[in-house]
């Protein structure tokens, strides 16, 4: 296949051994086919067959200081000399949970694990030990991780939403089990009235809201004006917890997360992605008085769970973001903005539709004519994703590899250089399209 024959070469092989040749099933969306690759560096990526691409991907997002830090890698290898998995303590954990707690304003104890899908599932426990509750409020558009009580109404076609007003509880997956569907309710993000009516009716059987605090699965959309706030206060006069899914947000938006870039702050926190450099860790953090419950009968578990790689990894990741007072941050809005500034500029002078939202950090590519969207049902209704795909394919074979959903993730070693570049492959592309 054209640019890429040493990568259907190892596709067909994969799939032999693996399942769908993949082993996560966002992988499958990889268009023209999911590439192998075999080293990356900075703000580069290679793949199988030698190419070279400027790397907007960053792992999904994790990569927020770029691939293969320097420092990252140093304090892992100095680390794992020493052991790898104590089944026990080390100082390392303290020193990385008393970062958390410094840094993020809910974080008041902390607990790690190594996915968000696992922190996610302890946040709601804790919320439901709590409140003496059960069912919780998601948004659709959300994503909370891939287990069946929260792979709900992620992405769902516009057809299978239901009224606005009181949305379907839409399941994403085969297999999984219809039980917890009932276990929550859906509604449309930014929609603070919707809420407020939600817990009108039912507030004293909800345990909690969970919300990304920027919807960056779907369309990197910006919480309106007051939505944040709103949610804060419902759960604070109905005894519900507010809990921030900040496995993207967290450390890309800011030192202190959305929570701190937003002014709101939830009951609990889930982190993950780029708070290790590239390494696999996550963790929950919260106020005391939820989290204490750890020791008094809610289970949190796992074998791994906090082992000397993942926290090496994140006390030298954390280490560098705070360097020189935090002055990665501001080199990341300036190539964020100029991407996003200039990608405006093409699309207005080649007079193709394109709208820009996000954040510098984090921001989203639509192909639409409509100036401002809000939630997933504005977003679905008004982009055109088939588009934007063959947008992608076009940029990939040209060396900048995008996320097929739209949204781009900036990394500190991106530079004016590369910017430039991706900058004439989008009008290059745009123009051909």
């Amino acid at each position: 296949m054209g640019n890429w024959p040493r990568s259907e070469e190892l596709y067909r092989r994969a799939r032999n051994s693996l399942a769908a040749g993949v082993s996560s099933n966002v992988r499958l969306l990889a268009k023209p086919l999911p590439l192998f690759f075999e080293r990356a560096d900075g703000a580069m990526i290679y793949d199988a067959d030698g190419n070279g691409y400027i790397d907007y991907v960053l792992g999904q997002g994790p990569l927020l200081l770029g691939h293969s830090h320097p420092n990252v890698l140093a304090a892992v290898e100095q680390a794992m000399g020493r052991g790898q998995l104590f089944a026990g303590q080390h100082k390392l954990e303290i020193t990385v949970a008393e970062e958390l707690v410094k840094l993020i304003p809910c974080a008041e104890l902390c607990r790690f694990s190594l996915s968000g899908s696992e922190v996610v599932q302890a946040a709601i426990r804790l919320a439901r030990a709590a409140t003496g509750r059960t069912k919780f409020l998601r948004f659709e558009g959300h994503y909370h991780g891939w287990f069946d009580n929260v792979l709900i109404s992620v992405a769902p076609p516009l057809e299978k939403l239901g009224p606005r007003q009181c949305p379907n509880v839409a399941p994403s997956s085969q297999g999984q089990a219809h039980s917890t569907l009932s276990e929550c309710a859906v509604l449309p993000w930014n929609d603070l009235t919707l809420v407020e009516e939600l817990f009108s009716k039912e507030g004293s059987d909800i345990a909690a809201i969970i919300t990304e605090p920027m919807m960056c699965n779907n369309g990197a959309i910006k919480p309106a004006p007051g939505f944040l706030q709103g949610l804060r206060k419902l759960c604070d006069e109905y005894g519900a917890l507010l809990i921030m899914d900040e496995v993207i947000t967290g450390f890309r938006l800011g030192l202190k997360g959305a929570q701190g870039r937003f002014g709101v702050t939830p009951d609990l926190a889930t982190f993950g992605k780029a708070m290790a450099g590239g390494f696999p860790n996550a963790a929950l953090v919260g106020k005391a008085v939820y989290m204490r419950l750890f020791e008094e009968g809610v289970n949190h578990s796992g074998t791994f769970n906090s082992n000397v790689i993942s926290m090496a990894a994140t006390a030298a990741a954390l280490e560098q973001l705070q360097s020189d007072e935090a002055a990665i941050y501001g080199h990341l809005e300036s190539i964020g903005t100029s991407l996003m500034a200039g990608i405006r500029e093409i699309a207005q002078r080649t007079g193709v539709p394109l709208l820009v939202t996000g954040l510098p950090t984090a921001f989203h590519l639509s192909f639409t004519d409509v100036e401002k969207i809000e939630d997933y049902r504005g977003l679905i209704s008004n982009c055109d994703q088939k588009r934007y795909e063959r947008f992608a394919v076009g940029m990939l074979e040209r060396g900048v590899r995008l996320l097929e959903r739209g949204i781009w993730y900036v990394s500190t070693a991106h530079t004016d250089t590369h910017v430039e570049k991706t900058l004439e492959t989008v009008e290059e592309v745009l123009r051909e399209a």
